[in-house]
């Protein structure tokens, strides 16, 4: 029997339609393969965000045809869909499959026969008329195979200067509602907490032709009445998605984790407008603080970009004091990198490399001191927990804590929370806390 071996890169959509793909080679017949060293068919499926990002998965390609030249390699994801033709100048790669047509994996299992010196073939299509979606739950995300994450939307239609993403990942779309609720009632008979993720999972349903505009927090409510999972934890929304419907949905509801993830980006309203992001510095801060009022204990995290084209000394300052009077609990914080193919790349203003870098320590610097105070506040506390593969478990309110003692994965706990440990004070950015 032919193996196969997948290599995923990038976001956690990603990492849905790796499963997928896996899925479907399975459907053809082919088993997997404990690595690409054991496989006969190699699939890469690569990420774009960066121009590093599509180094990382150069580097991965050339290294697999090295170690295991009579693998078959398909190269496939947002690299494929944005720069095809290069990746089949590639040594070793027989396929590059773009987003549109990641589904037709199988393709290469039906021509193995047929087509032994196929080298190099391209399919690729218009991702702007891309309707299908592809996703499957990733079951050994975190490593430990609990806390699976389940893509329901695909696509973004915003137009936000520094991002590639729509032009490979397309427009909008969902899975079907009731494809949604099969998913999750499959997915509660083995795991306490399931993640619902997706490009911009706020506008799931929201597109035309889905049989009616839906809302996100009504099948959240599906979902909580019509399946028995034991806990929602919701990835990533936009902060014109958080509505007062889905704040009050969380609040009333202990099986929805706690944890609110809004991307800031800017807390200048002038660099906000140059990112073309489709809100501004009030509105942001209406959500957040209507969220704290609703979950005073919640984990409140956000995604800041430093360094962007034009963003001045002032500008930043601007951030810095937002992100200081708002109750962030956490910050992803990234060095802005000019991505080719995108509107920001051309922006006047180039900031100096190594003034984005400092402005970047200077932002992580202040989230790991609203990190650890945040931590702080649980000393003696009881929370809810869903246990992990590796001795440690994860709260609600997304903090990671270490257990006196092991305890089977994949159920929910009350952990008393002990003290901090050595290793979260040393490092305020990580967030273990040992637990009684």
């Amino acid at each position: 029997m032919r193996r196969f071996f997948v290599q995923n890169f990038g976001c956690r959509a990603s990492q849905a339609d790796g499963a997928a793909i896996e899925g479907l080679l399975r459907e053809k017949g082919l088993a997997s393969a404990p690595d690409a060293a054991a496989a006969d068919l190699v699939i890469v499926n690569t990420c774009t965000v960066t121009s590093a990002a599509d180094e990382d998965a150069r580097k991965a390609i050339h290294r697999l045809h090295r170690q295991n030249p009579s693998a078959r390699i398909i190269v496939t994801g947002c690299y494929a869909q944005r720069s095809p033709e290069e990746l089949a100048r590639t040594p070793g790669v027989a396929l590059v499959l773009g987003n549109t047509h990641k589904d037709q994996v199988g393709r290469a299992v039906d021509a193995w026969s047929g087509c032994e010196d196929y080298h190099g073939e391209i399919l690729v299509g218009d991702i702007g008329r891309q309707a299908s979606f592809l996703s499957a739950p990733v079951e050994d995300a975190s490593g430990d195979r609990t806390r699976p994450n389940l893509k329901i939307q695909d696509g973004c239609n915003n137009p936000c200067t520094f991002c590639i993403i729509p032009s490979v990942r397309g427009p909008s779309r969902s899975m079907p509602e009731e494809e949604v609720l099969r998913q999750v009632q499959a997915l509660a008979g083995r795991y306490a907490e399931v993640v619902l993720t997706g490009i911009n999972l706020g506008r799931w349903g929201r597109e035309p032709g889905f049989g009616g505009p839906r809302r996100l927090h009504n099948l959240l409510r599906r979902i909580l009445d019509e399946t028995p999972v034991q806990r929602l934890r919701i990835s990533s929304i936009e902060p014109m998605d958080w509505t007062d419907e889905l704040f009050e949905l969380m609040a009333a509801s202990s099986r929805i984790a706690p944890h609110v993830h809004m991307p800031l980006q800017s807390g200048s309203d002038a660099v906000l407008k140059r990112m073309k992001r489709r809100y501004r510095v009030r509105h942001y801060e209406d959500r957040l603080l209507r969220a704290a009022r609703l979950l005073p204990e919640a984990a409140f995290g956000a995604d800041v970009m430093t360094g962007f084209p034009g963003e001045t000394g002032a500008e930043f300052q601007q951030t810095l004091e937002f992100v200081s009077r708002m109750p962030f609990t956490y910050l992803h914080v990234f060095t802005y990198s000019e991505r080719p193919g995108t509107p920001a790349a051309s922006m006047p203003g180039r900031v100096p490399w190594e003034a984005r870098k400092e402005r970047t320590r200077e932002l992580r610097r202040l989230a790991a001191e609203k990190n650890l105070a945040f931590r702080r506040r649980f000393v003696g506390r009881t929370l809810s927990a869903v246990c992990l593969e590796n001795g440690k478990a994860l709260t609600g309110n997304y903090l990671t804590v270490e257990l006196a003692q092991p305890r089977p994965a994949n159920q929910i706990v009350d952990v008393c929370i002990g003290a901090l440990s050595p290793a979260g004070l040393a490092e305020a950015g990580a967030l273990p806390v040992l637990a009684g």
